[in-house]
């Protein structure tokens, strides 16, 4: 979720910056549930121009326009609904517990989403939390903690200053944010001199897209991309000391922990090697890109040549700039989420209806493309429970 007020921005881009990408129209929400097929081809779009900064190693997108954006409860992006997602979720936020004495705490998570991970560290060690998202949807099974845990339907900013924690997460809401420092500054300034405020922050990880090219993780939502340099540099530069970074989840996500501290930290010696080293993969990632595209849809007119079946599998926004991408995806018909909510609906900018697995019974694909090679295993199992045998192929 994006926790930024809304800010002007220009399609020029700044002189320190290297443009090095660039996709046109395409939709400004992969995640927002459009339940008529012709609004959904019909959603707002955007466009991508990303940019390199050799200084931090932060690439943004340079016509990123907040103004088309407005996270509502139509916007719905979890992944809970996934048992190899929910694994590493539970997994996380007991380590977070463990490692920082979370027991009877205070807690703050900034764009909670649907607040699963907020419930999580309160349901493990009796804490009391206030999750800050406009996308949050009441749920019955949060009525149990409503003693315990709050939420608030508004994007976290200078006004909930008084909000007191001991610990403050914001996990895949940073990436959202067109300038860090609109979320990091603030947030610096409501801690204060509680320097023993621990701050845990999860983003995708830049290196993993551009460097292993998980492209389809280039989305209109995401003006920013952090790899582990550029992460640190936002941090270091806000007043906090980082503790910990790691890749996690197979390298898809960056973690961070910090802590605030007074004055300025000294940039690490590292850091230009590391920025070096990203450049290197950006000069060559567009060429990289584009062969990439050649090849899925020479996939897709082979299976359609072959009268074939293919569905895609993961609405997600992986699924959506799959789609959107490919110029022969309307031989796809259908995508599959196992998230209630999203079926249904169907995809921005390309139409295919969302459906949930069981209706593969009867529709019998062919072919199964996973947009997530992590969940390859997960959907395997699945497909073989309802009785199909198809070729499965990660993207």
């Amino acid at each position: 979720m994006n926790t930024s007020a809304n800010q002007s921005t220009s399609t020029d881009t700044p002189p320190d910056l290297e443009l090095f990408f660039e996709m046109l129209e395409v939709p400004v929400y992969c995640n927002l549930l459009w339940s008529e097929q012709q609004a959904a081809k019909n959603c707002p779009k955007g466009d991508i121009k990303l940019a390199f900064c050799p200084n931090t190693g932060l690439i943004i997108n340079v016509a990123f326009d907040p103004t088309k954006l407005g996270y509502s409860q139509d916007y719905e992006n979890s992944l809970h609904y996934s048992p190899r997602f929910q694994e590493y979720a539970q997994s996380l936020a007991s380590s977070l517990v463990e490692r920082h004495n979370l027991y009877d705490k205070d807690i703050i998570e900034i764009g909670c989403g649907k607040g699963d991970f907020l419930i999580s560290l309160c349901e493990f060690a009796n804490n009391r939390g206030v999750g800050f998202d406009p996308s949050y949807v009441p749920r019955a099974e949060h009525s149990p903690l409503q003693d315990r845990v709050q939420f608030i339907q508004d994007f976290y900013s200078e006004r909930y200053k008084n909000y007191k924690a001991d610990f403050i997460c914001c996990r895949h809401t940073l990436e959202h944010v067109p300038n860090p420092s609109d979320l990091l500054e603030p947030l610096r300034q409501a801690i204060g001199d509680r320097l023993d405020t621990v701050v845990f922050f999860e983003v995708p990880n830049a290196l993993h897209t551009f460097r292993n090219l998980a492209v389809w993780d280039i989305i209109y939502e995401h003006c920013c991309y952090f790899a582990p340099t550029s992460m640190a540099h936002a941090f270091s530069t806000h007043g906090f000391q980082v503790c910990d970074l790691k890749e996690t989840f197979e390298s898809q996500f960056l973690c961070l922990e910090a802590l605030p501290v007074p004055g300025e930290i000294a940039p690490s010696e590292n850091r230009k090697d590391e920025v070096e080293a990203l450049s290197k993969d950006i000069a060559t990632f567009k060429a990289k890109f584009d062969a990439l595209v050649e090849t899925w849809e020479q996939k897709l007119t082979q299976i359609a040549n072959a009268e074939q079946r293919a569905v895609v599998w993961g609405a997600g926004s992986k699924g959506v700039t799959f789609l959107n991408i490919l110029s022969n995806q309307d031989s796809i018909e259908y995508i599959v989420d196992l998230n209630p909510r999203k079926q249904g609906m169907y995809v921005a900018g390309t139409g295919q209806k969302i459906v949930p697995p069981e209706f593969l019974q009867e529709y019998q694909p062919d072919v199964v493309i996973v947009m997530n090679p992590i969940y390859e295993a997960e959907i395997r199992e699945l497909t073989t429970v309802l009785g199909l045998t198809p070729e499965l192929i990660s993207v």
